[in-house]
Formats: structure tokens, C-alpha cells, sequence
């Protein structure tokens, strides 16, 4: 299976070339995005064997996600992995994903940090926990780690999907593209991996109330358009009280 990486970096300077040099060991090819970081950040690549693009102005990770996404598909790819630039990921655990698409390849695979919950901040874990009761309603079935951005796509679902990627819906891209994927019968599968939240890393580019207020927005649209979906809520109701 021909699997191309994408990572999306904005202001990454301390942590893409880290990330970078342990992807390449893992897949031959590995695209960054680079959202008009300021930092310096394309810099700490400029020698690496990677495609590299540059956004002219910041596009957002949800525009980044789709740029690099589109450039993987004129690759060729058969599947695209995405991972973030500040080492929240481990690029160690990308046979994992690809092992899990092999025997469920109908499905989005994700890095799921369930297991590791306790080395996740407080505020973080609940702002989680209420987007996986959300997304789950949405898509029909249980999601327990909703925002994770540690997954694998078969192209022939990327080919097949319309998303809007505007800059003031950032983080929200992730989130719609399980539901939208549901809509054509595809799920996901899990597979567990660490919680890595380093001391020292810097400040999220996640925020934990104004994305969730997004992400919380654009499903209840969706719920409305869709009848409210209450086999989904019966469904996200239990992954809630499984995680109390």
C-alpha cells in the first residue's frame, strides 16, 4: 500500500524536524504544510526529502489538512496518514495505523488516546469527552477519541468527500469528516496509542472552549438537517457513561 504522510506546522520550529526525521523512517514520502508560520519553520526542513508546501497566508489545520491531502492524491497515494508537527504523535506507532487499514480497509483509522487519559490536562480530556458524545451522535455509532489527529484515509474516501475548510472552522474539519465519511457508510476503527503531553511543549493551538463551541455548532446543523439522528444520541449516550 502506497502511504503518503501529512503534516500539518504552523510556528513549529522546536519540534517539526524532530517529527519529520521519524516519519521518514517509517514512510518514503512525507508532505508538510506549512500554515505562513512565522517562526522559521520551513527553515528546520529545507534539507530533509520531504514535499514541502507553503501557505501564503495561515489557511487554518482543517486547510492545511486538505492541501496536503490533495497534493498526496496527485502522488498517487493509496492511503494518507496525518499527524501533527509538535510531537504529540509518535511517528514509532504509524505501522499500527497502516496494520489496523489492512484488516479494515473500508475504514478511518485513529489514533485513539483513550487508554492514556491520565496523562491528558483536565480541561483538554473534558473538552474531549463532550466532542466524542457530539461527533458520535452525528455519525451513528461510538467514537472515543473524536479528536485525535492521528489517522489513516484511504484516498478512495478522500476522492469521494466535500468538506468546508474555512480558516474560522479550523478544528472543526477533523471532526465533520467522521460524520461526512458515516453519511457513505464508512466508520472508523481505533487502535490505542500514547498520550504524550510534554511539560515543556508549547500552548495547544486547540482551544478548548471556542472549538468545542464550533465543533458543537456545526453537528447540531447537521442533527437538524438529519432528523436528530436518535439511534446516534442512544449510541454517544453510552460512550459517555462509559467514560464516567
Amino acid at each position: 500500500m502506497r502511504v503518503i504522510a501529512v503534516i500539518p506546522a504552523y510556528n513549529e520550529a522546536a519540534t517539526i524536524e524532530d517529527v519529520v526525521d521519524r516519519t521518514l523512517v517509517q514512510l518514503e514520502q512525507v508532505i508538510v504544510v506549512d500554515d505562513a508560520s512565522t517562526d522559521g519553520t520551513s527553515e528546520k526542513i529545507q534539507d530533509k526529502t520531504v514535499t514541502l508546501l507553503s501557505n501564503e497566508v495561515n489557511l487554518g489545520k482543517g486547510g492545511s489538512l486538505w492541501r496536503g491531502m490533495q497534493t498526496a492524491l496527485a502522488m498517487e497515494a493509496e492511503a494518507v496518514i496525518t499527524l501533527d508537527a509538535d510531537g504529540q504523535h509518535r511517528p514509532e506507532d504509524i505501522p499500527l495505523l497502516i496494520e489496523a487499514s489492512v484488516a479494515n480497509p473500508d475504514k478511518i483509522i485513529i489514533g485513539s488516546r483513550a487508554m492514556g487519559e491520565v496523562d491528558v490536562p483536565r480541561e483538554r480530556l473534558i473538552a474531549n469527552r463532550i466532542a466524542n458524545f457530539w461527533i458520535s451522535w452525528a455519525a451513528g455509532y461510538p467514537i472515543d477519541d473524536s479528536q485525535s489527529g492521528f489517522r489513516l484515509y484511504t484516498a478512495a474516501l478522500l476522492k469521494d468527500i466535500r468538506i468546508g475548510t474555512s480558516r474560522q472552522n479550523s478544528f472543526v474539519f477533523e471532526s465533520e469528516i467522521l460524520i461526512e465519511a458515516a453519511t457513505k457508510g464508512v466508520g472508523s476503527r481505533s487502535v490505542s496509542i500514547p498520550a504524550i503531553y510534554a511539560p515543556d511543549r508549547r500552548p495547544s493551538h486547540f482551544h478548548p472552549v471556542k472549538d468545542i463551541v464550533s465543533i458543537t455548532r456545526m453537528v447540531a446543523w447537521r442533527l437538524l438537517r438529519s432528523g436528530l439522528a436518535p439511534v446516534g444520541l442512544l449510541r454517544s449516550l453510552g460512550v459517555m457513561k462509559s467514560r464516567l
